[in-house]
């Protein structure tokens, strides 16, 4: 394995992070880290969750990663500039929640915002808004007990209908034509937010935009493999493994094997 692109998400959120990294660079090796043990990150203090993401790119370098994607919104959110400044030679790429595109395209001037408490109390999600969401009304929702669901494989239960119902009809009624989706899980219930937004509410997955960069970056590093193989994906969880290869067989129709690592204090060891 090769300058392995390492990837990592309180759960398997940031599975939809890596898919849309897949197609963008097909023949890059990855590697992806679900810290089910600690999943929701959500609600976590700032601080506990920066001293998970500290750990966790520290594995990811120790498996030779040049560039690191914190594919979740939260640990963006608490630990991005952090981690930006302990490991000031490695490239970071975070997730922002896609107010900017949002706030341009909608026409009614409403758009709906769903991610996580610990991402809408971060100083990222903050600046954003103040810079870009001038004269648009934002409305807000963490979707309480969302990410549980996703990380069952509970996609289009009736537990996850009710959360995401609950979430977006008050939206609806005020006015929004435009979903962002603020936390990695949520691109995964695409289906059912489209269902019950409608076809003129426009839903906004960042994994894309997130997949772009990621290719920039690794080739403004010279960090891009170069290889006409297809790219390898080793997976690790701090969590029992049949979950995580249970979620990638029945979402992406994988069959793979999945490590577990395991937490010793602030560090994490196979």
């Amino acid at each position: 394995m090769k300058s392995p692109i390492g990837i990592f998400d309180s759960g398997v959120g940031g599975l939809s992070v890596l898919r849309s990294i897949r197609e963008e660079m097909p023949h890059q090796d990855l590697v992806y880290f679900a810290d089910q043990a600690h999943v929701p990150y959500g609600p976590r203090p700032l601080e506990e969750v920066r001293g998970f993401a500290d750990a966790i790119t520290r594995f990811l370098l120790g498996r030779s990663c040049p560039l690191i994607v914190v594919a979740c919104n939260a640990a963006s959110a608490a630990a991005l500039k952090t981690l930006r400044q302990t490991f000031p030679d490695i490239p970071f790429v975070g997730m922002e929640p896609a107010v900017k595109p949002a706030a341009e395209q909608t026409h009614t001037g409403v758009v709906g915002v769903l991610a996580t408490p610990a991402t809408f109390q971060g100083e990222l999600y903050a600046s954003v808004v103040e810079r870009f969401a001038n004269g648009v009304e934002i409305l807000q929702d963490p979707c309480p007990g969302l990410v549980g669901q996703i990380e069952k494989g509970d996609l289009q239960g009736a537990q996850t209908r009710l959360i995401l119902e609950k979430a977006i009809r008050p939206m609806l009624e005020k006015g929004i034509d435009t979903i962002v989706l603020g936390c990695t899980h949520y691109p995964f219930v695409i289906p059912q937010i489209q269902e019950i937004a409608g076809k003129n509410v426009r839903v906004i997955d960042p994994a894309p935009a997130v997949a772009r960069q990621t290719a920039r970056m690794m080739e403004s590093h010279h960090i891009l493999s170069s290889s006409l193989e297809k790219g390898k994906t080793t997976y690790y969880t701090s969590d029992e493994p049949g979950k995580m290869i249970r979620f990638i067989d029945e979402c992406f129709k994988i069959t793979c094997s999945v490590e577990k690592l395991s937490w010793k204090g602030n560090m994490l060891s196979t």
